[in-house]
């Protein structure tokens, strides 16, 4: 009985590993921003509150500020714990402290947390 709830348990989090990196694909906007534990102004920082992430299924990733865009790749770690955005500089690592298929938190030390919001596009 053991050996058949650790294999239903391990088939569970196969499925949910499987869903994540489709999931991600979309369009996602900025809602909040978090560094060393105090809330940041988007409009502020930005100069807008229109600030999206969009994610394609061939790796191609989009960052939009307003009417800027900005291209680069995302890859998602195997275990669906790290966000990688390769832009032509350097990598971004993203820690992935929470997603689903609607809301997503990401967290990187130098730049702070992140929350987003699935929209359609």
């Amino acid at each position: 009985m053991k050996k058949f709830i650790l294999a239903f348990v391990f088939l569970i989090g196969l499925s949910a590993t499987a869903q994540t990196s489709k999931e991600l694909v979309g369009k996602w906007q900025l809602v909040k921003w978090t560094k060393k534990g105090k809330e940041k102004s988007i409009q502020d920082k930005f100069k807008t509150d229109q600030v999206f992430q969009v994610f394609k299924e061939n790796g191609d990733f989009e960052s939009v500020i307003g009417d800027e865009s900005h291209k680069a790749k995302w890859k998602l770690s195997s275990d669906n714990s790290q966000l990688t955005i390769i832009s032509v500089i350097l990598p971004v690592v993203f820690t992935v402290d929470y997603f689903d298929s609607t809301k997503r938190t990401i967290t990187n030390p130098q730049v702070g947390t992140f929350e987003y919001k699935k929209v359609s596009n």
